[in-house]
């Protein structure tokens, strides 16, 4: 029997938890309204409203699929980015509304009626919600679905709110303004959900560094024979399964173009093989056989060391028959020294080395 697909896996999940989510609310809302119970028609509103959430992920899951075309060149896979910050703004949407109610709740100090229909209907809710944020969990983290992970964390929100609303309902005989005090601490909760949810997929829509995956591409350039030294590495990410990179490798200027190409082609394979990245490859030749520019690199990049932690150098030239020394210093994003102090004291410095004319490009790594 074929597997069912991913995209139909998505589409089943979402359109289930839209069907359910209309069930619970059409229940919560008659039976709220019908004893009295208002933080219980908040919840109500509140599962409608994740029925417009659910509505967004699964018009995501049909943009995300869509291959690359002329105007989307890269895909459309940041799509769930967009729906996961969609869903993000109708958690806090209601944790807002819940929060209002609450406090309404507490000020009239209304003590509705309880009834089995009331208990009945919390305690399916939350069995519901839990298997929802349950199956959403499993299938964000298998396929690494960031609108299903919003969706889940949506889930697990509801879950606990209604949990809060049954156990102020229990509360309410003994104390009136129990309800309105657990529907605010469950709002501020919700609240707190919805602002990880933007904060994470602003953060993927801007463009979020992956520091292991740097790490991990950096890694198998070194490890191949030939590879000197690797700078200026650029990764960009167009949602799962559309990561491009760039790199800069230094090579032995000596060796043949088509020894280089070879080296470079198999690298770039490894890579695509190994992460899954589409990498592009810019050749730096260093001329080893000059001693005096490498004895004047290795006094430079002592002192660019000195003046930032963490600082490296690359594209070190010195350019024949001149008296021009060019090169690029890599410095980290936290170091404190402005481009223009960093320049400035570099360029005294190769100055007191002998008679160059340094031609320097500080770049934040």
């Amino acid at each position: 029997m074929k597997a069912v697909s991913q995209k139909k896996k998505g589409i089943l999940l979402c359109t289930m938890g839209i069907v359910c989510n209309l069930c619970l609310s059409a229940a919560k809302i008659a039976v709220g309204l019908f004893f009295g119970f208002v933080s219980m028609m908040a919840d109500g509103f509140n599962n409608l409203s994740d029925c417009g959430s659910g509505a967004v992920a699964l018009v995501s899951l049909f943009i995300a699929e869509k291959p690359a075309d002329r105007e989307h060149p890269f895909g459309h896979r940041r799509a769930e980015y967009i729906a996961a910050l969609i869903t993000g703004c109708f958690v806090i949407a209601v944790a807002v509304e819940l929060l209002r109610e609450s406090i309404e709740n507490i000020l009239l100090t209304s003590e509705p009626a309880g009834a089995f229909y009331v208990y009945l209907v919390l305690g399916i809710s939350v069995v519901v919600k839990l298997g929802m944020f349950v199956l959403y969990r499993l299938y964000a983290k298998k396929y690494d679905s960031p609108s299903l992970k919003a969706a889940a964390t949506d889930s697990l929100c509801d879950c606990i709110a209604t949990f809060a609303v049954a156990v102020g309902a229990a509360l309410v005989p003994y104390l009136p303004s129990a309800d309105g005090w657990a529907g605010i601490a469950v709002s501020l909760f919700i609240l707190w959900q919805g602002v990880k949810l933007l904060k994470e997929a602003s953060s993927k829509l801007l463009g979020q560094a992956d520091p292991d995956l740097a790490e991990r591409i950096k890694a198998i350039f070194l490890a191949t024979d030939g590879i000197l030294g690797v700078h200026d590495l650029q990764v960009y990410s167009y949602g799962k399964d559309a990561v491009f990179a760039t790199i800069h490798a230094e090579m032995d200027a000596g060796l043949s173009m088509l020894a280089a190409h070879t080296v470079i082609d198999g690298l770039e394979m490894q890579v695509k093989k190994e992460t899954g990245v589409r990498l592009t490859v810019h050749l730096d030749p260093v001329d080893l056989t000059n001693l005096e520019e490498s004895r004047l690199r290795i006094k430079v990049t002592e002192a660019a060391r000195a003046l930032a932690d963490g600082a490296e150098l690359h594209d070190f030239r010195l350019i024949p028959d001149t008296n021009r020394v060019e090169f690029d210093v890599g410095v980290p994003y936290n170091c404190r020294r402005t481009d223009e102090e960093l320049s400035e004291a570099l360029t005294k410095i190769v100055g007191a080395f002998g008679d160059f004319e340094p031609v320097i490009r500080i770049e934040r790594e």
